[in-house]
């Protein structure tokens, strides 16, 4: 007679190309719980057609149910652009049996936090598109072509629409939905004894954001100092006038002595205004980043081991986790993360990096080429760094299989397993090393 197959816990990341895919399996005491994380691509990165990765996943989950009816115990949907939940618009998941869909708190329609934001990140997403698409019309009717920043502010702006389609797969509503009676819920709740879910004895999800501050979801870049760009400039470059800020700041002036209207006319992004490309690039990539702030951001603890999923969350989201005593401590002994915004510079703070996460462990890159992009995504020092603090980086365009550990088929997807304690056994996190570099 064969020996039981021990614990484990697996995450495979489907290779969509710019975009998250993210399968994740607990099997502990006898039991199993699948959830996924995301399923979108962007329009200009991708790496096969999104149907053929949602039938890889389903095909996957109907061999893992041995040949029954396929099933998600959760799906996660951390933020609505189109590289995390276009997948979801696509008419195969409605054979899929789904127990629960989370989602971030501004999805709810009944939140009054979220109304205000929800419609104006669409209302302002709706008026960039019609903008890059008049200001396209216009050239074209004078014979010339879009500039790159047009079309990639048009790719912004396309992103950051509410996907329509997905959503409504994803909220059950206008006739669409998964198999069976699916339960959503918007996290993080305003309890915090509600934010902590047990879906199988030794198994935790933590949810740590997003915030509920606007001022921290308005907070999407690092400070100078403390970015990852920082680093490739010399001490000299740095403080080169040439890329510096434009006046010195004597001449800098508060904002409590500047006139309200002006402060005002800032603070609303007046797209109207807006007619160059650099401008409208400007307003798209912005909304990009405040969207990207709305991001799930949770934690899942099984046995002790800890796996960090922050979504897209940028400077603000980071900061409402890093500077909470406690979130921090639950964030240092990760052994796996899945790397925010798929390896930019600004969705992975140095802090964590340096300061607050522990060296020795995985890091998965959800990754594919932009054109537009491919110079600063995956920011450079950014990987740099992790391998530095001795982080194994799991991407598909570097294929390094690690017995036992890391494993690819293909160009389909990437896994990372790890082999959990027997249940029943201390549930502890296991010591690591966290090393400061200051």
């Amino acid at each position: 007679m064969s020996a039981p197959e021990p614990d484990r816990v697996t995450v495979r990341m489907y290779h969509v190309g710019f975009g998250d895919a993210f399968l994740v399996t607990v099997r502990r005491g006898g039991g199993t719980w699948r959830l996924l994380v995301d399923c979108g691509v962007h329009r200009s990165g991708q790496a096969r057609p999104i149907v053929d990765v949602v039938n890889a996943i389903i095909a996957d989950l109907v061999a893992d149910a041995g040949g029954g009816p396929p099933h998600l115990d959760a799906v996660v949907a951390t933020h609505h652009h189109a590289d995390h939940i276009s997948g979801y618009a696509r008419p195969e998941w409605e054979q899929v049996e789904v127990d629960e869909v989370w989602l971030p708190y501004v999805e709810d329609a009944e939140d009054a936090d979220a109304t205000m934001l929800r419609t104006a990140q669409a209302s302002a997403a709706k008026e960039l598109v019609r903008l890059v698409e008049s200001r396209t019309s216009v050239l074209a009717a004078d014979g010339a072509e879009p500039s790159a920043k047009l079309m990639l502010a048009h790719d912004f702006a396309i992103n950051a629409l509410t996907n329509d389609d997905a959503l409504d797969r994803l909220l059950g509503r206008n006739g669409r939905g998964f198999a069976g009676d699916t339960v959503v819920r918007f996290f993080p709740k305003h309890d915090a004894a509600d934010n902590t879910l047990t879906p199988l004895p030794g198994v935790t999800v933590t949810i740590l954001g997003p915030s509920r501050d606007p001022d921290e979801l308005r907070r999407m870049d690092p400070p100078t100092s403390a970015g990852w760009q920082r680093l490739a400039l010399s001490a000299d470059t740095a403080m080169s006038p040439a890329i510096g800020d434009l006046f010195g700041l004597a001449y800098a002036v508060k904002d409590h002595d500047v006139p309200e209207a002006l402060r005002t006319a800032r603070d609303s992004l007046e797209l109207a205004e807006v007619t160059n490309d650099a401008g409208l690039l400007g307003a798209a990539a912005l909304l990009d980043r405040v969207v990207n702030n709305t991001s799930l951001f949770f934690l899942l603890d099984v046995a002790g081991t800890r796996l960090l999923f922050p979504g897209d969350a940028q400077q603000g989201a980071w900061e409402h986790v890093l500077n909470d005593p406690a979130k921090r401590l639950l964030v240092r002994d990760c052994v796996f993360y899945k790397i925010g915004h798929h390896g930019s510079g600004n969705a992975t703070p140095r802090d964590f990096v340096e300061a607050a996460w522990a060296d020795g462990g995985h890091a998965m890159l959800p990754w594919g080429l932009v054109k537009a992009w491919e110079d600063t995504i995956p920011q450079e020092n950014l990987m740099a760094a992790l391998t530095a603090h001795h982080h194994t980086i799991i991407r598909n365009d570097e294929q390094e299989p690690e017995p036992g550990v890391v494993s690819y088929q293909g160009d389909m997807w990437s896994e990372w397993t790890m082999v959990l304690p027997p249940a029943g056994e201390v549930d502890v996190p296991r010591p690591r090393q966290v090393t400061v570099d200051r």
